[in-house]
């Protein structure tokens, strides 16, 4: 497990996550299951876990506990899968967004650009939507806006450009032959920075990611207990910024909507109202952490 994924906020998470030993806590991206075996540690023999993963390859991560269960599938579906297995209420649900170290660090999985592989992306390998699609088959304007939304690239449109020009007669399938091409739009002085951005907004689309969290946040009021809470940890300003949105106003749009006293109308309230970020010792030893943003909220 330790090889597949370290946690980030193990501790904080849990601890926030965990306030009734006998519940039932829902963790939504299971992947290494480094949070599932520590919310586990904190559940009596009554207690129970379930927890969601579309990746086959978290499967074999599973740990042997009968109160707890692994449903390899997208979390956008939670709802549907908890009412099916008469699980709602629950008291917690825990979503660690983004990729795991594994997926990063498989080069066939195609989520990293410093690994040469295939232009893949999917976390879900049943999908039929890769990158490699996207880059080949999405117009230059799906693009533009694609790399502009999800990547917030300045110079989407002559990213975009680029591409459409390249791929002509010449099918671009391989982060090598993508990293020559968009070459004369990378910035010098900062080549990393700007590839992980259009390696995000790739990601971002094949997955379906930002739409899977806003149907989490949506259908997470219905599916928690008076008192339960729902913690997130984002690592780009996208995510955070709708967890904000919702937790502090009700929606992700951020639009406040308040009632004939002036109190918010909002399902959850943040608790504490600022995010939690990793401390610099967690930073040392996983560098993925620091980026990292936790956000509590308790259903009122």
């Amino acid at each position: 497990m330790q090889a597949y994924h370290v946690p980030v906020l193990l501790d904080q998470s849990v601890h926030a996550l965990v306030y009734n030993p006998d519940g039932v806590y829902v963790d939504a991206t299971f992947g290494g299951g480094g949070h599932s075996r520590a919310i586990l540690r904190q559940l009596s023999s009554k207690g129970r876990l379930i927890a969601f993963d579309r990746d086959d390859d978290a499967l074999a991560n599973a740990p042997d506990d009968e109160r707890f269960s692994l449903i390899n599938h997208n979390f956008q579906y939670l709802k549907q899968f908890l009412a099916y297995t008469g699980s709602i209420p629950v008291s917690g649900i825990l979503a660690d967004l983004g990729i795991s170290s594994h997926q990063i660090n498989e080069g066939s999985r195609g989520f990293a650009h410093r690994l040469e592989g295939p232009l893949d992306m999917r976390m879900d390998r049943q999908s039929k939507l890769t990158a490699e699609h996207i880059i080949n088959e999405y117009s230059e304007s799906q693009l533009k806006q694609m790399f502009w939304k999800w990547g917030e690239i300045p110079n989407a449109g002559k990213l975009s450009a680029i591409l459409c020009s390249n791929r002509k007669g010449n099918r671009i399938a391989t982060s090598e032959q993508l990293k020559n091409i968009i070459a004369p739009c990378t910035p010098k002085q900062s080549p990393a920075k700007y590839l992980s951005q259009v390696y995000q907004a790739l990601r971002i689309e094949v997955n379906g990611e930002m739409q899977a969290l806003e149907t989490l946040l949506n259908v997470a009021d219905d599916c928690l207990v008076s008192g339960g809470r729902l913690v997130t940890i984002s690592y780009h300003s996208l995510e955070d910024r709708l967890v904000k949105n919702f937790l502090q106003t009700g929606n992700t749009a951020g639009n406040k909507e308040t009632d004939l006293y002036g109190n918010i109308l909002r399902p959850f309230d943040p608790e504490p109202n600022k995010a939690i970020v990793p401390d610099a010792g967690e930073i040392a030893i996983n560098n993925r952490a620091r980026s990292a943003k936790m956000r509590i909220g308790v259903k009122r």
